[in-house]
């Protein structure tokens, strides 16, 4: 089973880029976020075209996750019990194939000292105690945009970022304490030392530069850890028209490992 996750950046703006994405990789599931898409103009016809069948949470100009799938796909919640900003569609769970699917979008936090950060903070935690929940439930995929680079080695300059958002230790504990229910990093677990970033900043050349992040992650319960295959990530969707600032990972599981 291939599923993937993908910062789209706008999904009306990333459309051509996310169904060449499906065709060329045919994930079984492809987990997005900011997609920026009103609650009533999420763009259908072309990724089911392309055979998938698609599940949103979107909330207006900001924020927004969806779901691409092509197994059938049951048990939608929309939203975290507890997030600080209700108003904002950062979760959605979905239930394909006996395993629980969760599509999230962390709040940024902006700098230390700005509101934004107390709410990621409670954001945080509010996505802790629903996996607390999750976990003792069953199989479990975790995807999306983090904004949290959970070591130096996922920073380009871990100096330069000393005193800001996405590496602070309030962050990097709060996402230790969700591998500690049971949750396996699948990128970190197949590449132990190896730098690989997810995002870079549209100015300054930094992609070709490689002063990236890696933000983006997928977490899986333990016994799906045993099952997978690969984890990499694909640059090339970071390249060419219109691209998103993010590119997209791929994780691929044994069907049935648990």
């Amino acid at each position: 089973m291939l599923l993937a996750t993908w910062n789209v950046n706008s999904l009306r703006a990333r459309m051509p880029r996310v169904v060449e994405f499906c065709l060329a990789h045919q994930p079984s599931v492809l987990a997005m976020q900011e997609t920026k898409m009103a609650a009533d103009a999420t763009p259908l016809l072309e990724l089911e075209a392309a055979g998938y069948s698609i599940v949103d949470h979107s909330s207006g100009r900001w924020a927004g996750v969806a779901i691409a799938a092509r197994p059938q796909v049951t048990d939608v919640v929309r939203g975290l019990p507890g997030e600080p900003l209700t108003q904002e569609a950062r979760w959605l769970e979905v239930e394909v194939n006996g395993l629980r699917i969760v599509t999230v979008y962390v709040i940024n936090g902006r700098t230390l000292d700005d509101p934004a950060y107390a709410a990621k903070l409670r954001f945080l935690d509010a996505m802790h105690a629903r996996l607390s929940e999750l976990t003792t439930a069953g199989p479990l995929v975790v995807a999306g945009d983090f904004n949290i680079a959970p070591a130096d080695l996922d920073v380009y300059d871990p100096a330069s970022f000393v005193g800001g958002t996405h590496v602070s230790a309030a962050e990097r504990d709060r996402l230790r304490g969700m591998l500690d229910l049971g949750l396996v990093d699948a990128y970190r677990h197949l590449h132990p030392s190896e730098v690989g970033y997810t995002w870079w900043d549209y100015r300054g050349g930094h992609f070709r530069k490689r002063m990236g992040l890696r933000i983006d992650m997928i977490l899986v319960s333990k016994a799906l850890a045993r099952g997978i295959v690969r984890c990499d990530i694909d640059r090339t969707f970071r390249k060419g028209p219109r691209p998103s600032d993010h590119a997209p990972l791929l994780l691929q599981l044994e069907r049935h490992p648990v």
